[in-house]
């Protein structure tokens, strides 16, 4: 009877780990990998930084150039989301004020991950994990 329930667990735990977090970034690594250098060199070559903060529910994602300089971007999407799970995941519309991008949202305690996808003005995809820990 013991044996049977700690199956049950077992499994139950299992399935639930894998519904929650599948592990996967991209659909195909194989394909995905056949383009990784070009795309990592043509993303380093722009020698962007990405900063996140978030206060008074408001997100702030900071793109800056080489010199520091705030960047415009063509086009930005983003994906904020607990690092374990899609259920509170939300996509912010941001706008750039000049400086940075920023977009209502409201974010509870704990740690964030923001994926990120701008297109810089000549077309290059930059993609980016940021991590935010909001006390």
């Amino acid at each position: 009877m013991a044996f049977g329930v700690i199956i049950s667990v077992n499994i139950l735990l299992a399935v639930s780990a894998v519904k929650t977090f599948p592990g996967l970034e991209v659909k195909n690594s194989y394909i995905a990998s056949q383009t990784f250098d070009d795309r990592k060199a043509a993303q380093e070559a722009l020698a962007w930084t990405v900063g996140a903060h978030h206060h008074d529910g408001t997100l702030t994602l900071s793109i800056t150039d080489e010199a520091g300089e705030p960047v415009r971007v063509a086009k930005l999407d983003a994906t904020v989301g607990r690092a374990t799970n899609v259920a509170q995941d939300v996509t912010p519309e941001f706008r750039f004020d000049g400086n940075a991008y920023v977009a209502p949202v409201e974010l509870g305690g704990g740690n964030w991950n923001i994926r990120m996808e701008a297109i810089a003005g000549d077309g290059t995809t930059f993609q980016q994990r940021v991590v935010l820990i909001k006390d």
